[in-house]
Order: C-alpha cells, then structure tokens, then sequence
C-alpha cells in the first residue's frame, strides 16, 4: 500500500474581474473519484491545504445535472464524506515528499484563487517533478503549476506536454468574460506544449512522470493511470 498526497485549494470563493468572489471550492468528482480509485487498490490518501485548513467542495460540483443525475450525485457526496472523515489536513509547509509515492492536485476554480501563488506549494510541485514520482493534476489543478519556479526564474514544467481546463470550456461555463486570466493562455505562457481535445470529453496527457487531465470527465481515467503507474 502506498501512501498518495491529494493537495487542495483552501479557498472558497474565486476573484473574478471586477472584484466580486465567485463562491467555488474543489470540484467534488475530480477528488471524489480519484479518492475512490485509489483506496480501491488499496492506497491511503494523505490531504493537505494552504495553511492546513478544512477544504470545500465547490457547491455546484454536488448538483445533480454535472453528476449524471441524482444517483451519481448522492456516490459523489458519499465519497466527499469519506474524504473529509479523514480529518484535519496537513499544512503544505509540514509536507515531506519523501512520505508518499505520489501527488495528486484535483481542481475546481478554487486553485486560481491561492495555489496558482502558493510558493510552498509551488516548491513542492517542482520537488516531485524532480523525484520522478507519479505527479497527477487535472482540470484547473494545474493551475497550481504557475506557482513552480527554478532558480533561473524558468518554469519546471517548460517543455512537458500537458492539459487543463480550456479556453473554449471557460467559454462554455460562462467565465471566459469574467475572469482575470485563463488558465490555458497562463500555462502556455510557461512554455509548456498544451494538448486541448473535444470540450467535456475525457482527456489525459502523459508525459514521464506528469499525468494531467483536461476537464471534470478526465479525473476517473486519469486516476486509473495513476493507479497503473503506482503498480
């Protein structure tokens, strides 16, 4: 059994472009999956947030219409319970890498808010870039990366292939006009090679030791890879 990091946003609400918070946490599935996938096969899941406080789940990611009705949103809701009954989360600062055989960082707008600023956690996802352990993020997780920096200023993630929410699903989902930035241009920006697919539509890239899924519906096949990798 292995020990995996699940790091999440610790915000609740996103800062849109006219100042206004956009109420948001993690999106439920993107974790509630994931977590199910993993303890499955028999892995413990540690979390951890920005200053250990208690994450939540964006209100909109329980609704029965984005969980294939009310059946799907109750599993989901049952799995969000089992994740949060795993109690207070560590602080990112107390994180030692060398604890778990994998880091996953599920999404939601909420890590617009504080991840994508987060030097600690910008270190540590340099730190398991390095290590060659099975690093997954998906949806607007990777948002997180834009807080990763070398020394020279680079980003590490220059170069790698990679996917994330995109622009034409933040068209769709009705923020592409109100936000203050866009996740793909952002990374783009970074130098990486960004990997867009049809919007909605399960979508995983991986490139060495970096798994990234596109949207809500990437997060179940993009754990099933992290299990693969995992052994």
């Amino acid at each position: 059994m292995a020990k995996i990091l699940f790091v999440l946003s610790g915000s609740d609400f996103w800062t849109l472009a006219d100042g206004t918070r956009h109420p948001t946490g993690f999106w439920a599935d993107e974790a509630a999956a994931p977590f199910a996938a993993f303890t499955a096969a028999g892995h413990e899941v540690v979390v951890a947030t920005p200053g250990g406080v208690l994450p939540s789940p964006d209100p909109a990611s329980l609704a029965p219409e984005v969980n294939g009705g009310p059946e799907g949103a109750a599993e989901v809701a049952a799995t969000v319970a089992r994740f949060a009954a795993l109690g207070t989360p560590l602080a990112l600062a107390d994180v030692e890498l060398a604890d778990y055989a994998a880091v996953f960082y599920p999404g939601g707008h909420a890590p617009m808010e504080d991840l994508a600023v987060d030097a600690t956690s910008g270190a540590l996802l340099t730190a398991a870039l390095d290590s060659g352990r099975p690093l997954g993020v998906v949806c607007h997780g990777p948002a997180a990366l834009l807080a990763a920096e070398r020394a020279d200023g680079s980003s590490p993630f220059a170069g790698y292939r990679l996917t994330a929410f995109t622009n034409a699903e933040e068209t769709q989902a009705g923020f592409a006009d109100r936000a203050r930035w866009l996740l793909q241009d952002r990374l783009v920006a970074l130098g990486v090679e960004f990997e867009e697919s049809t919007p909605w539509a399960p979508h995983v890239v991986v490139d060495r030791n970096l798994y990234t899924g596109q949207n809500p519906a990437s997060a179940a096949p993009l754990a099933a890879e992290l299990v693969k990798a995992l052994g």
